[in-house]
């Protein structure tokens, strides 16, 4: 059992039955009254943020989480399997699990959080910025830049995005994967 006093960013620990980083934290010492710790708090799985306030000494149950490198092969309906880059070893999660399963396209790496004490993956984090090549969208119009006008585009995984004008079909973007929003074209 850890205390306040062990506080850093990134910590893990269970409160409340469910899993939670510190984002930030602030050792405070009013002139009345008991000391405290004033804290941002990350859900691990929901990724839901909250603050929260901790009197100084109370007692936490430090737990160990792992960041693993994984390559996305495959879905069969909302199980995904994922494969171990290091020692090939094959792992299914929920597509719930997922932080943009739209966006995923065999062959993405991605980072799965592992719970180290039970062995049981928590979360996938998608990488920042995906490029996905335009399946489908309607013929473009060269020049037609002045303006912030989107249309529909459907990429490879099947996923729509809004894009501009000036993008056709067979173009490679790159998607911004927390916001499923177009970022730039890809050259070459």
């Amino acid at each position: 059992m850890a205390t306040t006093a062990d506080f850093r960013n990134g910590l893990c620990f269970e409160h409340n039955g469910e899993l939670w980083t510190i984002s930030e934290f602030q050792h405070v010492k009013p002139g009345k009254g008991p000391a405290f710790v004033r804290t941002k708090i990350k859900n691990v799985k929901t990724g839901r943020t909250l603050s929260n306030t901790f009197t100084s000494g109370v007692k936490i149950n430090v737990q160990r989480i792992e960041n693993r490198k994984y390559q996305y092969l495959y879905n069969e309906g909302d199980l995904y399997h994922f494969m171990n880059t290091q020692d090939y070893e094959q792992t299914f999660i929920n597509k719930d699990m997922i932080s943009a399963p739209e966006l995923l396209k065999e062959g993405e790496n991605v980072q799965i959080v592992f719970h180290a004490e039970t062995d049981t993956a928590i979360s996938c984090e998608m990488p920042t910025y995906v490029v996905l090549e335009i399946t489908y969208t309607e013929p473009g119009e060269r020049g037609n830049t002045a303006t912030n006008t989107f249309k529909n585009a459907t990429v490879e995984t099947g996923a729509t995005v809004k894009v501009p004008l000036f993008i056709n079909t067979g173009d490679k973007i790159k998607v911004d994967s927390r916001s499923g929003d177009y970022s730039e074209r890809v050259k070459g």
